[in-house]
C-alpha cells in the first residue's frame, strides 16, 4: 500500500503547489482570546491570535497536528464539560465558539464576551462558512493574517487543478476507520469533499450523510466502489487496521490490488481552512508518489 510523510521527496511539479506556510505570524492580535471549538482554535492559531485557553489539546496535537499549540495555552478540559473555573483563570477578553457548544454562552458570557461562528451547519458549505468565519475572526482581532490565509488557500486549490487533471479521472474515497469492520466516511458536504470538488476530484460517496459524514458504515461497502482511490485519514486503531489489511476481503478488492490506496496523515475531521489546505497538501504528495515511484 502507498504509504507517505511529510519526509517525503517530492517532485520539483508538486513543490511548487505547496508554498502557502500553516501559520501566519505578519501581526498579533492584542486580544486574548480563548474557545472551545477545534475548528475555530486552528484558525486563530493559523491567523497568529493570542489563545490562551482551549479544550482537548493534547489530543488536538496527536490528531489536528498543525497548527502548532503554544506551550502557554491554557487546557479546559474536554469539549464537551469544559473547567470555566480553569477558563476564568485564563483571563480571555474574548471568546469564540460554535454552534456545536451554544449550550456553554450563557456560562461563559460570565467570563468574557462571546461571539459564535458555525463551521458545519446542515445543509451548508462547511469550506464557506470556514472563510466567513475566518474573515469575520479576522476583522474583530484586526488580523489581516486572516484574509490572506483565505486568499492563498484559495489561489492553492486553483492552482492544483492542473496536478489532479493529470491523474486517471478515478473518484476518490475519503474514509476514517473506526474497527476493521466499520469505518466513517465523508461525503461531498465534509471539508474533504469540498477540497476535492475545489481541486477537479470527484467524491466516490454519494450516499447520505449527517453533518458531512456517514458512520458506521460497513466494510463490505467498499465493494461497491471498485473504480475508486481509498484515501485513509487517521486517527485509526493500528490493530484494527492491521486486522483490516490483512483480510481476504481486503485483499480482493480492486483498489488494493491495483494500489490505489493512499494512507495520509492524521487531520482534524471538522476543521476549518487549515484542515483543508492540510488534506489538499496530502493529496498532492500522495499522489506524486503514486505517479513517481
Amino acid at each position: 500500500m502507498p504509504q507517505f510523510t511529510r519526509r517525503n521527496l517530492l517532485s520539483c511539479t508538486t513543490a511548487a503547489f505547496l508554498a502557502a506556510p500553516a501559520v501566519l505570524r505578519a501581526e498579533t492580535s492584542g486580544k486574548r482570546v480563548a474557545t472551545l471549538d477545534w475548528a475555530l482554535l486552528e484558525t486563530l492559531l493559523a491567523i497568529g491570535a493570542d489563545v490562551v485557553a482551549a479544550t482537548e489539546l493534547r489530543q488536538f496535537r496527536q490528531i489536528a497536528v498543525t497548527p502548532e499549540v503554544p506551550e502557554h495555552v491554557t487546557d479546559l478540559g474536554l469539549r464537551g464539560s469544559p473547567n470555566f473555573e480553569v477558563l476564568r483563570f485564563a483571563r480571555p477578553d474574548l471568546i469564540f465558539n460554535s454552534n456545536f457548544y451554544a449550550w456553554a454562552d450563557p456560562l461563559m458570557s460570565r467570563i468574557a464576551p462571546v461571539e459564535s461562528h458555525a463551521i458545519y451547519s446542515p445543509g451548508e458549505s462547511p469550506y464557506s462558512l470556514a472563510e466567513r468565519a475566518t474573515l469575520a475572526i479576522g476583522e474583530r482581532l484586526q488580523l489581516s493574517t486572516a484574509r490572506k490565509m483565505v486568499e492563498d488557500l484559495a489561489a492553492k486549490l486553483d492552482r492544483l487543478r492542473p496536478l489532479f487533471a493529470r491523474g486517471d479521472g478515478r473518484p476518490v474515497l475519503p474514509i476514517n476507520l473506526g474497527d476493521a469492520r466499520h469505518f466513517r466516511v465523508f461525503g461531498s458536504d465534509s471539508m474533504f469533499g469540498e477540497v476535492l470538488k475545489r481541486v477537479g476530484l470527484d467524491n466516490a460517496w454519494t450516499g447520505a450523510t449527517s453533518y458531512s459524514a456517514a458512520a458506521p458504515v460497513g466494510i463490505e461497502t467498499l465493494a461497491s466502489m471498485p473504480d475508486a482511490w481509498i484515501i485513509f485519514i487517521p486517527p485509526h486503531p493500528e490493530d484494527a487496521f492491521r486486522s483490516l489489511t490483512l483480510s481476504t476481503f481486503w485483499n480482493a478488492l480492486p483498489a488494493v490490488r491495483e494500489k490505489r490506496v493512499l494512507r495520509i496523515g492524521s487531520i482534524n475531521p471538522y476543521g476549518a481552512l487549515p484542515s483543508a489546505s492540510r488534506f489538499a497538501d496530502f493529496l498532492a504528495e500522495g499522489f506524486s508518489d503514486v505517479r513517481n515511484g
